[in-house]
């Protein structure tokens, strides 16, 4: 059976090793560390089989990086507390969008409108432009990276053509083709993540529709989330570059 390993720290300044992966299917903890081999030593170790491997790591890597719960029960809130984060935020918001769509904007009447015209259209005082605005007049950072395939789906067409209204209003988008992203190590998982110390993870079923919004305070977790933002800030490119790209394959 081939395990699912999601890579969850390191206290490695250099080279990567030691460090912890967590087995999605399972919920093992992997220990990566300096083998032990020495006879001596492995003669000290208690209940040591014969098909055993044992591995030495700092004690801060279990510290910082070790799961502190033996079973993680998700904190779900609903969509009321979900949007006041955007107004309670002190410094920083950031999404990453990862799916081929997403069927509020299927529903949504100025996709309608792009599909048939080619653009979409704005209105600036929809609540989520006078918030943004307001955040961002105070000196806040609101981002995105969203992944695109190749070619883009018309929803993401008609995201990339959307963005120049959320940019008006402060947002930083960028974009990111989906192989670059793998190649990056980026996940397919949906989440804003606010001030660097709490995760909103977003879960959809097949149809894309948001499911429910599972808070992640856990420090080891949020700077997981944290790595995350901070691969696919430093290989997305700005929405107009992108935008540029995608007109050329037109």
């Amino acid at each position: 059976m081939v395990r699912r390993l999601r890579f969850v720290g390191t206290d490695s300044k250099v080279d990567g090793c030691p460090a912890l992966h967590t087995d999605e299917g399972t919920g093992e903890i992997i220990v990566q560390g300096t083998p032990v081999t020495d006879p001596e030593d492995l003669a000290q170790l208690q209940h040591f089989g014969v098909d055993e491997a044992a591995v030495a790591v700092p004690r801060e890597l279990l510290v910082n990086w070790g799961p502190k719960e033996m079973e993680r029960v998700p904190e779900l809130v609903d969509r009321a507390t979900f949007r006041r984060l955007f107004e309670t935020f002190e410094h920083t918001a950031w999404r990453l969008e990862t799916r081929r769509g997403y069927a509020s904007d299927r529903q949504d009447p100025e996709f309608q409108v792009f599909l048939a015209t080619g653009s979409s259209p704005c209105d600036p005082d929809e609540p989520w432009f006078v918030n943004i605005k307001a955040q961002t007049g105070a000196g806040k950072t609101v981002g995105r990276v969203r992944i695109a395939d190749d070619p883009p789906t018309a929803e993401q067409l008609f995201l990339l053509d959307y963005a120049r209204h959320n940019a008006a209003f402060g947002e930083d988008i960028r974009y990111l083709w989906r192989e670059d992203a793998a190649r990056a190590d980026v996940p397919a998982e949906d989440f804003w993540i606010f001030d660097s110390r709490l995760v909103a993870l977003l879960h959809f079923d097949d149809e894309d529709n948001l499911l429910n919004i599972e808070l992640i305070t856990e420090p080891a977790e949020v700077v997981r989330y944290a790595i995350v933002r901070d691969a696919a800030m430093h290989h997305a490119i700005p929405r107009e570059k992108f935008a540029a790209q995608v007109a050329t394959t037109e």
